[in-house]
C-alpha cells in the first residue's frame, strides 16, 4: 500500500480528530529529504499563498514525485480565480439554493473533499471539487435574479465550526480510507487499482464475471483491485492505477476520470489520448488515411453534402453505410440501400452531428477483432453477423441481438490481419485496444480501433481463459514497477 501523509501546520489543528500516525507537521515534512516517493499527501496547511508554507508543501510533494492534494496548479487556479465561469447553475440547483437561503440573498457552502452538508447540493459540491480539487473550501453564492457563484476560497481546519468538523472528518474518511481503518487482512498488496464501472450500462465492455476475474488476476500480481463508479471521482488519488471498464467518450465522465488519473500520476488504461483518438470515427478515419493504412472507401461528410447524394453513390456505390462520429456497439450506424434512403438518412443523422462518415458497404460473414496490448497481439475473435442482419449487433424495436463468435490463438489469424491491427495501434498509443478488421480474400480493411475493447467471460477469454486477465494485470504491474 502506498503511504499516506496528512500535513498540518500545528498539531493543535488536528486536536479535534482521532490521533493518527499519518499526521505530520509541515515543518517536519519540508525537512524530510528522504520522504518516500510512493506517497500520497493531503496538504491541510492554513494557507496556500505563493511562497507560503502550504505552497511549498505542495511544491515539494510534486518535486518528490508524490501525489498531493491540492496540487500547485490547483492552488494557482484558485488564487487566479480560474473557477469563474466553470460552473453553470441549473434550475434545480437554483431552486435548492433559494430554499436553503430563505429570504437571504447570500448563501455560504462549506465543501470538504467534494462533499457538503446539504444532500440537495451534493452534485454542486462534487462538481466544484472536480474543477478545483481543494481539500476544504467555501463557496459563496449571491442571488441577483438567479444564483451565481461569487467566490471560492480555501478554508483552514481551525476555521471550521463543530458541524463542519464532523463533515470534514466523515469526508476525509471516505476520501482516503487508509487513515483510521485497520488493514484489510494479513496479506499486503503493493499497489491499488481502481476499475471504473457503470452498473447501469446496457452494453458494458466487461460482464460481472470478467470483472471478478480481473480482480483475481490483479491479486496474483500484488495489486488490490476494486470497482469504483462515476461518483468516486474525488477518490482517484487513493489509487496507483485506473482501469476503465465502461464505454468511453470525450464528452463523458470517463474522459474526465482518465485525464485526472493521468494528471495524478496513475497508470491509466484507457489513457485520455487513446480515448480522444479512438472514440471519434472522423479523427480515426483521417489518421488511418494520412498513414495510408487499409480501410473501406470512406468519405467525411458535412451538411454541404446534402443534395449531393447521387455523387456520393457514384463514388462509393450502393449500399452506403453512414456513421455518427462517436457511436459504439453498432449504435449510430445505418445503411442506405437506395438514393431516397440515403437522402432521408443523411438529413436525419445530420440533426445530431455536424459531420458524418460514409463508407462503401463491404459484406463479410464475420469481422475480426484483434486485441492488442502494448503493441503486441493478445487475443483474437471472429464476430459473426447477427441473424438476418448486416451487423454484429442488431438494435431493433424488439431489443438487441448479436451474432456468434469464435475465439482463437493469434497464431491462427492470417498475418495481414494481425499486421493491419498492430500498425493501426501504433498510431494510437501503447495501451489496450481492440481492432476490428474485415477480410475480403487477400485484402484486409481496418474498420475501427476501440480504446476500450470488450473482455467478457466465455467470449474473448474462450481461448486464453484466465491467462487473458493475468496478461492485462501483468502489464499494469510492469508499468507500476517501472514508475518506481
Amino acid at each position: 500500500m502506498t503511504q499516506l501523509k496528512i500535513i498540518v501546520e500545528k498539531m493543535s489543528d488536528w486536536a479535534g480528530f482521532y490521533p493518527s500516525a499519518d499526521v505530520v507537521l509541515a515543518s517536519d515534512y519540508l525537512a524530510d529529504v528522504n520522504s518516500p516517493e510512493r506517497c500520497r499527501v493531503i496538504n491541510l496547511c492554513r494557507q496556500y499563498d505563493y511562497l507560503s508554507t502550504g505552497y511549498y508543501c505542495s511544491l515539494l510533494a510534486e518535486a518528490r514525485g508524490q501525489q498531493v492534494l491540492p496540487s500547485v496548479k490547483t492552488v494557482r487556479d484558485l488564487s487566479r480565480r480560474q473557477w469563474l465561469g466553470v460552473l453553470a447553475l441549473n434550475p434545480s440547483t437554483d431552486k435548492h439554493l433559494t430554499e436553503l437561503a430563505g429570504s437571504a440573498s447570500e448563501f455560504s457552502l462549506v465543501i470538504c473533499f467534494g462533499q457538503c452538508a446539504h444532500e440537495a447540493l451534493a452534485d454542486l459540491a462534487r462538481g466544484l471539487f472536480e474543477q478545483i480539487a481543494m481539500p476544504v473550501m467555501r463557496a459563496q453564492f449571491v442571488k441577483k435574479g438567479t444564483w451565481r457563484l461569487q467566490s471560492l476560497e480555501s478554508v483552514a481546519i481551525p476555521q471550521l465550526n463543530e458541524d463542519d468538523q464532523t463533515l470534514f472528518a466523515n469526508a476525509l474518511d471516505g476520501y482516503s480510507r487508509l487513515i483510521w481503518r485497520k488493514p484489510r487482512g494479513r496479506k499486503q498488496y503493493k499497489y491499488d487499482l481502481a476499475i471504473l464501472l457503470d452498473p447501469e450500462e446496457k452494453f458494458p465492455p466487461s460482464n460481472s464475471v470478467a470483472i471478478k476475474r480481473f480482480i483475481k488476476a490483479a491479486a496474483k500480481h500484488g495489486i488490490l483491485a476494486e470497482p469504483i463508479g462515476r461518483k468516486d471521482f474525488s477518490r482517484l488519488v487513493e489509487y496507483d492505477a485506473l482501469f476503465i471498464r465502461t464505454t468511453t467518450s470525450v464528452n463523458h465522465y470517463t474522459y474526465r476520470f482518465a485525464r485526472r488519473a493521468q494528471a495524478e500520476g496513475l497508470v491509466v488504461m484507457d489513457d485520455p489520448d487513446s480515448i480522444l483518438r479512438c472514440t471519434n470515427k472522423v479523427y480515426l478515419t483521417q489518421l488511418l488515411s494520412t498513414h495510408k493504412l487499409p480501410m473501406p472507401p470512406t468519405r467525411i461528410l458535412t451538411k454541404a453534402d446534402l443534395g449531393k447524394e447521387q455523387a456520393l453513390i457514384d463514388e462509393l456505390g450502393l449500399p452506403v453505410v453512414l456513421k455518427i462520429p462517436d457511436g459504439s456497439f453498432s449504435v449510430g450506424v445505418k445503411k442506405a440501400n437506395t438514393l431516397e434512403e440515403l437522402k432521408t438518412t443523411m438529413r436525419e443523422m445530420f440533426q445530431g452531428s455536424a459531420l458524418l462518415l460514409a463508407q462503401g458497404f463491404l459484406y463479410t460473414e464475420f469481422d475480426w477483432r484483434i486485441g492488442v496490448l502494448n503493441g503486441q497481439p493478445l487475443y483474437a475473435c471472429r464476430y459473426y453477423m447477427a441473424k438476418n442482419h448486416w451487423q454484429i449487433y442488431n438494435h431493433s424495436a424488439k431489443g438487441s441481438a448479436s451474432g456468434g463468435f469464435d475465439a482463437m490463438a493469434t497464431f491462427e489469424v492470417p498475418k495481414p490481419v494481425l499486421k493491419a491491427a498492430v500498425n493501426a495501434c501504433k498510431l494510437i498509443g501503447d495501451g489496450f485496444y481492440g481492432v476490428d478488421v474485415k477480410q475480403d480474400g487477400k485484402n484486409v480493411y481496418i474498420i475501427e480501433v476501440n480504446d476500450n475493447p470488450s473482455v467478457e467471460s466465455a467470449v474473448e477469454d474462450k481461448y486464453l481463459g484466465l491467462e487473458l486477465y493475468e496478461a492485462i494485470m501483468g502489464e499494469f504491474k510492469r508499468r507500476l514497477d517501472a514508475m518506481g
